[in-house]
Formats: C-alpha cells, sequence, structure tokens
C-alpha cells in the first residue's frame, strides 16, 4: 500500500512538472485542461490526447482509494511523451517563424497591390 502511494505521488509529481513545462514553453495558464485546451492547436493530437488523459486521470490520482484503479505505468508513459515533446519545443525558433509568416504574408500582400497598380495604369494608358 505504501508503495503504491509513493509511486502516485511520484507521477503527481511528474504530472506537476509536466504542466509546469506547458506554461514554459506555450505561455498558457490555468490548471492542466485548460492550460491543454489552450495549447490545442500547438500541440499534435497524439501528445494532445496523452495530455487529455493524463488531465482526466489527476483527480482519481489524488484520491487515495481511486488511485489504485488507475493505470500508472500507462499514465508516466504518457507523461513522458508528452514532456518529451514540450522539452524539444524551442520558443525563439516558434517566435522567428511567426514574425516571418507576418512578414511572408505583407510582402506577397503588397507584391499583389503593385502588380495591380501597375496593370490599371498600364490599362488606363498612363504608363
Amino acid at each position: 500500500m505504501e508503495r503504491v502511494i509513493r509511486m502516485s505521488e511520484a507521477l503527481i509529481e511528474e504530472i506537476e512538472e509536466m504542466h509546469v513545462l506547458l506554461r514554459q514553453q506555450d505561455g498558457v495558464r490555468g490548471d492542466l485542461p485548460r492550460a491543454l485546451a489552450a495549447s490545442r492547436r500547438r500541440l499534435p493530437r497524439d501528445i494532445y490526447q496523452k495530455g487529455l488523459l493524463v488531465a482526466q486521470a489527476l483527480p482519481l490520482l489524488k484520491h487515495p482509494k481511486l488511485r489504485m484503479l488507475q493505470d500508472e505505468e500507462m499514465l508516466r508513459a504518457a507523461v513522458q511523451d508528452v514532456s518529451r515533446h514540450l522539452s524539444e519545443i524551442n520558443v525563439s525558433e516558434r517566435r522567428k517563424g511567426l514574425v516571418l509568416d507576418v512578414l511572408g504574408a505583407t510582402v506577397f500582400a503588397l507584391l499583389v497591390v503593385v502588380c495591380a497598380m501597375f496593370f490599371v495604369l498600364r490599362w488606363r494608358g498612363f504608363l
């Protein structure tokens, strides 16, 4: 019984570390289910599903009798997968990619406007 309690407490600590990592890497707030919901579009589907599995099991792990019903090995593997994915995220690369995407879209829009302007000027006989 003591072994189960210690394993569950260690698993709860790993889940809390995963939650901290999620807050640091994605900049989301709130408890684990809300943080996962906020970063849903930035996470791969399987990682998101594993995160939801862990978030649903967390309240049960905190209950003394219900924690014995949880498959700790599966939860531990899910926590490790999510943590591994989150630790591989490079926040500066993500920001740089976002800035480059915005700049690329802006330059393309300006190019289309300039081409349309030249077309209209040529069509009207000003060029």
